[in-house]
């Protein structure tokens, strides 16, 4: 039930209109929609392009970065639900080439919950690969739907993860840890692929998820958007100078499972409004089975301070609601889908610029549709100190393969201090392994990890763990096999 009052609908847009503003967003689209079709909130920010002042509407394409890991965990359910599958197989009765060596088996499961074992390590991108094998849209068509390119990209990244070891890059056995995994997407989309019966991945998704729902402007394509009049030109911060471009390869994943996806807030619409009916679309069309869309929306792994993760979703508390959905980030994409069953509503937020905490914005109508006041009200915790001994041993330099950096190390006063991609940040420790880290709009929760000796080999920030360095020897990304 829509609890809006105008004056939490005017602080959510006073918010939206702040975060834009501080984070130099050029166009953003948002939209809250009823479980009933409803669209009860719609308004758009900005431009798609900000050269032309050309305005956006509900069909203007964004890119959706990581919201696409909903759409391969979904396609991975109807699959097993046709029987083509199960959760609890091998990646290696499928992808051959990840024999599983050095490790406890990796199955199906493990992948669609980021629990694979793996750190995040640089990525192996489509135009680093297609250049390789000499392959070009000008020659070859659309990249998203070239098989040569999807079997050698299945080829790379299936013998980097598997030649990782205990030693040398695996954090800990399946099922152990949370560490977001986009190589682990990339090889759900290969399995999609195999056992789907289309040519790939981009055509299973077509097939079986968009016609279906008739999202007909979305899509896995790198040229289309490019050259469509009404897609979003993609900003990101080039040395403090905001820089446009039309180039949706831009460090895409090679294997299209983890970010792909292109798509419109009309279209969106669609998509969570069949999460919301439990499967079902706008015309009682049967997408996945309620118990499928329940499975992928359960809880399975722990995520951030109080949340968990289920099959390419995340669920956070938000006041008395349970929120369900996903974020992406690419250059040029911030993006994210919401929706609360217990109020029968969602929340979609699509933004042309790379860093905009659009789910802020997310949460701040969610809040407010619920009858609360959008702004934030942070977590509480109880405040405690890090032993010295703690505080030694967590002190050092941690670096991700996807590029975050940070440095633990020692104030003057013996207080724990971090400076995260270079800025010092508050920190505050709330367990004996644990701290909050202080950001303006937001707070981000750090996690010491042990191994079973006592030392720290890593630590968890916001969906990643990030190794310390000196303790593994993570491969790259510029890996011929």
């Amino acid at each position: 039930m829509n609890r809006m009052t105008k004056g939490n609908l005017l602080l959510a847009k006073m918010r939206t209109e702040e975060l834009i503003r501080s984070y130099d967003a050029v166009g953003l689209a948002i939209a809250v929609i009823e479980a009933d079709g409803t669209t009860v909130y719609q308004d758009f920010y900005g431009y798609a392009d900000q050269e032309t002042e050309k305005a956006m509407d509900e069909d203007t394409i964004f890119g959706l970065a990581s919201v696409t890991k909903s759409f391969t965990a979904l396609a991975i359910m109807q699959l097993c639900e046709a029987g083509k599958l199960d959760l609890e197989d091998p990646v290696s009765k499928y992808i051959p080439e990840f024999t599983n060596q050095n490790q406890r088996t990796v199955r199906i499961r493990h992948l669609l919950t980021h629990s694979g074992g793996f750190f995040p390590l640089p990525r192996i991108v489509v135009d680093q690969v297609a250049g390789a094998l000499g392959l070009s849209e000008e020659k070859d068509g659309d990249l998203a739907y070239s098989e040569v390119l999807a079997e050698e990209g299945r080829k790379r990244v299936a013998k980097r993860l598997d030649s990782l070891t205990a030693e040398h890059g695996l954090s800990g056995i399946p099922g152990q840890y949370f560490s977001y995994c986009n190589d682990g997407f990339g090889l759900l989309s290969e399995i999609i692929r195999l056992v789907g019966d289309e040519n790939s991945y981009a055509e299973y998704l077509t097939k079986h998820i968009l016609e279906p729902l008739g999202m007909s402007r979305s899509f896995c394509d790198f040229v289309r958007p490019a050259r469509d009049e009404n897609a979003a030109t993609l900003y990101k911060k080039v040395k403090g100078e905001l820089k446009g471009s039309r180039d949706y390869h831009d460090n895409a994943f090679v294997l299209n499972g983890g970010g792909a996806m292109k798509s419109t807030l009309a279209d969106l619409k669609k998509y969570v409004l069949m999460y919301l009916n439990e499967g079902h679309g706008a015309q009682h069309e049967r997408i996945l089975s309620s118990c499928g869309i329940a499975e992928m929306c359960k809880g399975q792994m722990p995520y951030l301070a109080r949340g968990s993760y289920g099959f390419g979703l995340s669920i956070h508390q938000l006041d008395d609601l349970r929120v369900i959905g996903h974020g992406g980030s690419l250059p040029g994409v911030s993006s994210n889908i919401a929706w609360s069953y217990e109020a029968g509503f969602g929340v979609i937020v699509l933004c042309n610029t790379s860093g905009v905490p659009v789910s802020l914005i997310s949460d701040a109508f969610m809040r407010a549709y619920n009858g609360k006041s959008p702004i934030d009200r942070r977590d509480s915790f109880q405040e405690c100190s890090w032993s010295a001994e703690t505080l030694a041993g967590a002190a050092g330099n941690y670096a991700s393969g996807e590029g975050t950096a940070l440095r633990i190390f020692e104030k003057d006063a013996g207080e724990p201090g971090i400076i995260l991609d270079g800025e010092e940040r508050p920190l505050l420790p709330v367990s004996p392994d644990a701290a909050i880290i202080r950001n303006r709009y937001s707070d981000g929760y750090l996690k010491l990890l042990r191994r079973e000796d006592g030392s720290i080999f890593a630590a968890a920030y916001g969906s990643r763990l990030i190794p310390k360095e000196g303790v593994f020897d993570l491969p790259d990304a510029d890996t011929e096999q």
